[in-house]
């Protein structure tokens, strides 16, 4: 199977701006929880449209990312029919190659994975998102100089490989589901387009 998508990522740690993760160092607090939203403006995979999903993924990592299994849930749009469901988890669990397969050799336990309410807004820098009753976020976008915005280029560990990742930080991340509860204000985030394929 062949597929290709593209749209807008973004996400939401409790680490300190800007996150060393990304640079391989371990986090600034003792683990890192991260929020992932990735909207999906044009996708397929053998021809069958995923224009306009939206997926999430949770993560809960006890020490450096690189080299400490991640604990994860995955949530896909339960907007989709039952073949594009089927699409996403294969895609975003990482069976057909591509960046998630990347990502999924870092995942050591998947908590679950399945359809839930996902909402994406785009407002200028800002991303937001919530996913039913389990989570909200919203992030916004760093000023820099000039009132430019403040970028990291060729990070090792991205998700959106690529892109340059804006630097930015949270207006709130709640998060509540497999007995993982999270309140966060004013940490890190970041923000990119992404481009995969497989």
């Amino acid at each position: 199977m062949t597929w290709k998508m593209r749209g807008t990522y973004f996400e939401s740690c409790n680490c300190e701006t800007a996150c060393p993760c990304v640079f391989l160092s371990p986090p600034t607090e003792d683990d890192c929880t991260v929020l992932v939203g990735w909207h999906i403006d044009t996708g397929d995979l053998d021809g069958m449209s995923l224009d306009g999903l939206n997926v999430a993924m949770a993560a809960k990592v006890d020490g450096n990312m690189i080299n400490t299994p991640w604990t994860v849930a995955l949530y896909l749009d339960d907007r989709a029919t039952e073949d594009q469901m089927g699409a996403l988890g294969q895609i975003f669990g990482g069976q057909l190659g591509g960046v998630p397969a990347a990502l999924g050799e870092h995942i050591g336990t998947v908590l679950g994975a399945g359809p839930a309410p996902i909402s994406f807004e785009m407002d200028g820098t800002d991303r937001s998102m919530t996913i039913g009753d389990v989570a909200s976020v919203k992030v916004m976008a760093m000023a820099g100089q000039g009132g430019g915005p403040v970028e990291i280029i060729g990070h090792p560990l991205a998700i959106a490989p690529g892109n340059n990742a804006v630097v930015g930080h949270s207006d709130h991340l709640h998060y509540n589901d497999y007995g993982m509860t999270w309140e966060l204000a004013g940490k890190n985030a970041f923000t990119a387009p992404f481009q995969y394929e497989g």
